[in-house]
């Protein structure tokens, strides 16, 4: 059984937690736009209690990623598994991915 997914804004963390898939995505991207729009600073978001990853999950984070920069806004990831990096390096983000999604990348 899957955990529904949950948003937590402490500050500037903004915390993914559970299950994100095609079912819940658009939620979460709404309700995580919102949290990003409400702050002026750097948003740093932690993954890592973030359950499988799908390529939903960063279809989500690169449309984080592109609010912020249209809002002059830094947006860095971290608690990357090593699953998500793997899928961000099979789509094609690997070599640039922190262009792309700062944090992401797996050394």
């Amino acid at each position: 059984m899957s955990e529904s997914p949950r948003l937590t804004l402490m500050d500037n963390r903004l915390s993914v937690t559970g299950d994100i898939t095609s079912d819940n995505v658009l939620a979460i991207r709404g309700e995580g736009e919102r949290l990003i729009a409400g702050k002026n600073q750097e948003v740093v978001v932690d993954l890592s209690g973030l359950g499988a990853a799908h390529s939903v999950v960063l279809s989500l984070l690169l449309c984080w990623m592109r609010l912020a920069r249209s809002r002059g806004q830094r947006l860095s990831f971290e608690g990357v598994d090593g699953q998500l990096g793997s899928l961000a390096a099979l789509s094609g983000l690997g070599s640039g991915l922190g262009e792309h999604l700062p944090g992401l990348s797996r050394s």
